[in-house]
Formats: structure tokens, sequence, C-alpha cells
């Protein structure tokens, strides 16, 4: 029988594929090796394909598009609820099957090169900013152990710790010595490829016409605008920019039952690094809003600061500034600050 829709389970090196007819009947259940696996679909007709969104998947999803089928990437946690019993690689694969043929399940577009290299520049920045962060830590832990304090501030830190490191009264042993000093040079290095990491992306956002639209918003700088871009692109997955906000966990989860709806707080959902960058953008915000300033926005966060929790506003604010981000992506307009109405 003509397969119609496939399943795939996907490994570092074993794919596992469960194949059903139009019926939805199970013809075929196989596992491949990646270059097999793709020797096998060359010879299917154009069926519909699905897979979870994971490491490598958009690699073997823009395979298997030039080969003329139809790719779905599904989140994983939707998956889950189409698994019947126990869990096993076939079982994965059916319920991917099942998945991917119901017309209301939310899939991922697919990733261009260019949004994956701008993924992978946030992801070594992120990586290098945290260990900057827990070298200092450690730097201060070790002088604190000896009675030697430093007020708060990383760039403090850096300038005191050469003159610590050469003043004889500190009576610092030679091991510890030379173990602060390899310290501080690790944290100069990391401070060299923090920098470098940082002009590529500006670089990036200069030339990119979708990041220069996205910076004229306030709150949203060369770090939230290619974050922004690498994850959504021209955000057309989106159908508002409500969905948007609620992907990036920026709004409240609910709870109901009968007639009885509780908000709580927000879902925490999707892309975490990108939620973290939008509230940071909102504090901005909020810390150089001027008192005069009559913008619809400006008007619109006095406002609600009269009557609500300084983190609510916060939270509030990164979900417009996501909203509007949307229409910027989306639309292709321009951010352009009005004035409020008398």
């Amino acid at each position: 029988m003509e397969i119609r829709t496939l399943g795939i389970d996907l490994g570092k090196e074993v794919f596992h594929i469960v194949a059903q007819d139009e019926q939805g009947n199970i013809v075929c259940r196989r596992k491949f090796t990646r270059l097999k696996l793709l020797c096998y679909t060359a010879q299917l007709h154009d069926c519909l394909i699905g897979m979870e969104a994971c490491s490598g998947s958009h690699f073997l999803g823009k395979k298997l598009q030039d080969q003329g089928h139809r790719v779905r990437w599904i989140p994983a946690q939707f998956v889950r609820a189409f698994v019947k019993s126990n869990k096993n690689d076939y079982l994965d694969a059916e319920a991917i099957a099942e998945a991917v043929q119901r017309p209301t399940m939310r899939f991922v577009p697919l990733k261009m090169q260019e949004q994956l290299d701008l993924q992978a520049l946030h992801r070594v920045r992120e990586q290098w900013v945290a260990r900057r962060t827990g070298l200092v830590n450690q730097v201060r832990a070790f002088m604190l152990e000896r009675g030697i304090t430093v007020r708060k501030g990383r760039l403090h830190l850096q300038k005191v710790l050469p003159e610590i490191l050469e003043d004889a009264e500190q009576k610092l042993s030679s091991l510890i010595r030379r173990l602060l000093f390899e310290q501080w040079q690790e944290l100069q290095s990391l401070n060299a490829r923090i920098g470098e990491v940082e002009a590529e992306l500006k670089r990036t956002a200069n030339g990119s016409c979708a990041c220069v639209r996205l910076q004229r918003i306030p709150g949203i700088a060369t770090l939230a605008s290619t974050a922004l871009v690498a994850a959504v692109g021209s955000g057309t997955a989106f159908k508002r920019g409500r969905h948007l906000a609620a992907w990036m966990g920026l709004v409240p989860r609910q709870h109901g039952t009968g007639d009885k709806v509780r908000l709580e707080g927000i879902s925490k959902r999707g892309n975490g690094y990108l939620r973290r960058l939008f509230i940071h953008g909102a504090r901005s915000i909020l810390f150089h809003l001027k008192p005069d300033d009559n913008t619809r926005l400006g008007r619109w966060v006095r406002e609600l600061s009269a009557r609500a929790h300084h983190n609510v506003v916060v939270v509030a604010l990164a979900n417009k500034l996501a909203r509007i981000a949307w229409v910027v992506l989306a639309q292709g307009d321009v951010y352009e600050p009005f004035l409020a109405p008398a």
C-alpha cells in the first residue's frame, strides 16, 4: 500500500520510522542510519513527514524537503499526548505520525542557515558570560577567605585585582597569587571573546533590515533584535502578536473549571533567553522613562505604574514590546513613537 504519512523518531545515528497509509493504518516499522533513511525516502512519492523539533531536525528536514516531501516539525511536548502506553522508539515514531496529521497541531517553522548561525552566536556568548560570572564569584571567594573584600561590580574587581596581586602587605602565598593571576588572565580572555561575539552580532544587526526596524522599538537593541530574528525569522508562524507573546511565556497561566477561571503567574514557556532579553528591555524603559514623555507608550506605562506593582508593569511592558515586534517583523511596519492625544 502507498505510504502517505511518515513519523520519524530522531537519534544520533539510528532513526526509527513508522509509515501509515491514507486510512491511517501502519504499513511499515523500520530503523535506518541517516544515509539509508535518505535513500529510503528518496524512493517514496510525496508524503507528509513529521519529526520532533530538536537538535539535527532542521538539517534532516531540509534534506527531505529537497526530495519533494512535506516536512513538519512538532514541539516535543505536543507529541507526548499521542503516546498510547509504554515508551520506546517505535511508539514515539507512531505518536509523531499521529500528531502530524492533526489539523490543530502547532508546528515549528524551518530555520534558515543564517538563523542557525545567529542562534549559535547567542548561545556561545551566553555560555561565556556564565563562565565569566562564575569566575568572578570564585575570585571573590578566594580573596574573602584571606580577609580581602571587594565591593560589587565586575569592572571594579578587574581594576583592583592587579593592585591586590602586587601589594606585598596582603601576605598572600605564592600559590594563591599564581592562581589569582591565572584567573585574571582567563577573565581578560573571556572579555575579549565576548567583545568579539558582540561586535559580530552588531555587524549582523546593522546589515539586516528586520533588525534595523526592530531596534527602533524602545527597549530592543542588538541582542534582542538578533535573538528574535534567529528564533522566529519573519514571525509569520504566529497569526498575531499575542501568540508571539504567549510563546515567549509573557502571559499568565490559566486554571479554569466550570465558570471559574483563575489567572496565575506568567507561564515562562518558549524561549527563556529571549524572554529574559525582553524583560531587561522593559526594565530599561522604566528606568529611563521621563515624567514628561507624552508618547502613547510612555503615557500607558505611567498609567499602569500608578495602579500596579513594579514587576507586573515590567512583564506587561515586555508583553507589549513583543506584540509591537511581531507587527514590525510580520507586517513590515516601522515603529513610530506617536504622541498621545490630549
